[in-house]
């Protein structure tokens, strides 16, 4: 069963992938181009708290995410935003970095803080048609990969 947070940034439609102890959703706003959200399945609110087994999970799932956009989105750097301001489930906001844009569709995406913090309030909203286009592309290349 979904918490809070995952139900919050769409799951399962925005799903990329799930393990035990994680899910990778697709963020609905979009600070660059690939954008996703890394949530705890685990019943905490502290990163502290999370299993040995989710700490081994989350290791193999950064790899994967970091594979997986690179070769999507070609980010030149990648931040973890473990902000938990608004939603206490632990969970992070992968942003890819870089400089330019990016486009999908006819839809550019720039990193406004490159080379700078993120600035995450000048995000793309996608619209239902743009997240199925990138979450397919997504988790066409993660499952290339897992196999």
């Amino acid at each position: 069963m979904a918490n809070a947070t995952e139900t919050k940034f769409g799951d399962p439609a925005t799903r990329l992938a799930q393990t035990d102890c994680w899910t990778v959703l697709l963020r609905p706003k979009q600070p660059t181009l690939g954008s996703l959200v890394l949530i705890c399945r685990e019943p905490v609110q502290s990163f502290a708290e999370v299993s040995a087994q989710g700490y081994a999970e989350l290791r193999d799932l950064v790899r994967h995410i970091e594979s997986t956009l690179r070769e999507v989105v070609g980010y030149e750097r990648i931040n973890y935003l473990m902000l938990m301001m608004v939603d206490p489930d632990v969970h992070f906001h992968v942003i890819p970095r870089y400089e330019g844009s990016r486009q999908l569709g006819c839809v550019e995406f720039r990193d406004a803080g490159w080379p700078g913090p993120p600035v995450l309030d000048a995000a793309v909203s996608l619209d239902p048609a743009m997240s199925d286009a990138l979450i397919t592309q997504l988790r066409h290349v993660w499952l290339r990969d897992a196999g």
